[in-house]
C-alpha cells in the first residue's frame, strides 16, 4: 500500500522534529515551478514507523519459541471491523483473531465492562465463588440445552474437560464393568485443539505424529457417513462422538441433518454421549445463538471458546444434568478458568450476541455477503464453490490460498486459509456492515488474478 503526501506530513514530520538527526543541508524543493533552496540547522531521518514493524518481527525471531508461521505484519491498534499496522496502514479485519472478536474492535459495551471488573476483582480462584461467573453461568443455561457449566481457559481446554467427563460418565454408568465404553469418534477434517487430548481427536496427521503416542481409542470417520458412524457407535465400545456442525479449520463444512440425527439416535441407543465442538461456529456465527438449533437436534455436551468473552481468554463445557451427576470433587479444575474479570466481558458479549435482532443481522449480512461473493468471485475458474452459514463462509479453490490471501493484505483485507491450504475463511466480527462487506468483496475481486499466476506455476 502506498503512503498519500498528506499522510506523511501529518503523521511523521510534523509530529516527530525532535526525531529529525540526518543532515538536511540545501535542500532543493520545487514551489510553483521555482527552485527554492532552504537550509535547516536541523537533522532528519527516515521515518521511525517505516522501519518499525521489520525491527519488531526481528526482535520476536529471537526471543518466540517458532510455534507460528506468523504473517509479516505487526497489528498495533483496532476500532470495529478495523485494523491498523505500526506503521499507520488500514486494514479490514475479516479475521476476528480467527472467530474470536464477534463484537469487533474495541466495542464500548464491553470495555465498560472489562474496565469496571478491573476496577474491582479480577482473580479470585475456583477455591471461592464470584458473582460474574455465576451470572455467566447462569446466562448459557438458560440460553442453552444445559443444565450446568464447566468453565476453562480456551476451547482445546473444553474439549479436554469433555473427553475426562465422557470417561467418568461411562464409568459412573458401568459400575460392575471392569471395561466401560472409553473409545472415541471423530471425522475427516475436524479439528478440536493441540493438547493432548484434543490432538488425539484432530483428523490431521501433522498435528498428531510429533507428539505420538497420543491418547489412543480414537477412529476417525468421513464426516458425514452415517453407516459407518451408525455401526461403530453400536460396538459398545464408544464413550462419545465428537463432532462440529460446522467444521471451520476443516474447510467450513457444514453437517447435513440426516448425520447430526443418525449420530443423536445412535448414542442414545448404544448409551455413548454426543459432544458439540462449537468453539468456531457456536455464538451467534451462523445467525443462531448455538449452531446445532439449526438442526433441531441438541448434545449432551457442547464446548465453547473463541468469541465467548470477545478477545479474553475463555473455554466452557455446557452438559446435562445426567452428565453432570458423573462428575465429583476433584475430578477436574483450573486456577485461572471463569475468573471475575474474564467472565463479566463474556456477559457483556452473550448479551448482545444472543438478541434476537442482532442474530436476524448475522443472517441477513451472512446472506448478502454469500451471495455478493458467488456474483462477484464465482465466474472465476479457480473459485469451485462459495459456501457457508451466516458469518462463517469459505472459497473453495482449485488452487493453494495463500497467494490470494497475501494479496488481499498488500490491499488492505484481512482473510485466513483453512482445509488443506485452499479454502478462504472468511470470519468477520459480527458487527460487520454491508457496506464493509462490500469493500470486502471488492478487493477479492481484484485479488484474484493472481490465482493465474499460482496456477501457471
Amino acid at each position: 500500500m502506498s503512503y498519500s503526501s498528506s499522510f506523511f506530513f501529518n503523521n511523521t514530520l510534523s509530529s516527530a522534529s525532535t526525531h529529525l538527526r540526518r543532515p538536511f543541508n540545501d535542500a532543493r524543493v520545487g514551489v510553483g515551478g521555482v527552485r527554492v533552496a532552504a537550509c535547516l540547522n536541523v537533522e532528519v531521518q527516515a521515518p521511525d514507523f517505516i522501519s518499525k514493524g521489520k525491527e519488531l518481527m526481528e526482535e520476536s525471531n529471537k526471543v518466540f519459541v517458532g510455534t507460528y508461521a506468523r504473517v509479516p505484519l505487526v497489528l498495533s491498534s483496532g476500532k470495529g471491523c478495523k485494523l491498523y499496522d505500526v506503521e499507520g496502514r488500514e486494514y479490514l479485519d475479516l479475521t476476528s483473531g480467527i472467530a474470536v472478536n464477534a463484537l469487533g474492535h474495541g466495542d464500548p459495551d464491553w470495555i465498560r465492562a472489562v474496565t469496571q471488573q478491573a476496577n474491582i476483582l479480577t482473580h479470585v480462584s475456583n477455591v471461592y465463588y464470584s458473582l460474574p461467573q455465576l451470572e455467566l453461568a447462569k446466562r448459557l443455561v438458560a440460553s442453552s440445552f444445559a443444565d450446568r457449566v464447566f468453565f476453562s481457559n480456551s476451547g482445546t481446554e473444553a474439549n479436554e474437560a469433555a473427553i475426562k467427563f465422557a470417561r467418568k460418565f461411562q464409568r459412573f454408568s458401568h459400575p460392575d464393568e471392569k471395561q466401560p465404553p472409553v473409545e472415541f469418534i471423530a471425522f475427516s477434517n475436524c479439528f478440536h485443539g493441540r493438547t493432548m487430548g484434543a490432538v488425539a481427536l484432530t483428523s490431521k496427521e501433522h498435528y498428531r505424529s510429533p507428539f505420538e503416542p497420543v491418547m489412543p481409542g480414537v477412529t476417525f470417520l468421513e464426516y458425514g457417513n452415517v453407516q459407518a458412524a451408525t455401526e461403530l457407535i453400536h460396538s459398545g465400545k464408544i464413550a462419545a462422538v465428537f463432532v462440529e456442525p460446522i467444521q471451520g479449520e476443516g474447510g467450513i463444512y457444514s453437517a447435513t441433518k440426516e448425520f447430526l440425527q443418525a449420530l443423536r439416535t445412535a448414542c442414545d441407543s448404544a448409551g455413548s454421549l454426543l459432544v458439540f465442538d462449537e468453539v468456531q461456529c457456536g455464538l451467534g456465527r451462523t445467525g443462531h445463538l448455538w449452531a446445532h438449533e439449526a438442526y433441531d437436534i441438541y448434545p449432551d455436551i457442547m464446548t465453547l471458546a473463541k468469541p465467548l468473552a470477545g478477545g479474553l481468554p475463555i473455554g466452557a463445557v455446557l452438559v446435562t444434568e445426567r452428565v453432570a451427576a458423573a462428575i465429583n470433587y476433584g475430578d477436574h479444575g483450573s486456577t485461572f478458568a471463569g475468573g471475575p474479570l474474564v467472565c463479566n466481558a463474556a456477559v457483556a458479549v452473550l448479551d448482545k450476541i444472543s438478541k434476537p435482532d442482532f442474530l436476524a443481522s448475522v443472517t441477513e449480512k451472512g446472506q448478502y455477503f454469500r451471495e455478493l461473493l458467488v456474483k462477484k468471485l464465482g465466474g472465476n475458474s479457480h473459485v469451485r464453490e462459495v459456501r457457508g452459514v451466516g458469518l462463517i463462509i469459505g472459497i473453495d479453490l482449485d488452487v493453494p490460498a495463500s497467494p490470494l490471501v497475501e494479496e488481499c493484505q498488500h490491499s488492505g483485507l484481512l482473510v485466513l486459509t483453512a482445509g488443506k491450504g485452499n479454502v478462504v475463511r472468511l470470519v468477520p466480527p459480527l458487527t460487520i456492515t454491508e457496506q464493509e462487506l462490500d469493500h470486502a468483496a471488492e478487493i477479492l475481486f481484484n485479488c484474484l488474478p493472481v490465482l493465474d499466476k499460482t496456477a501457471k506455476n
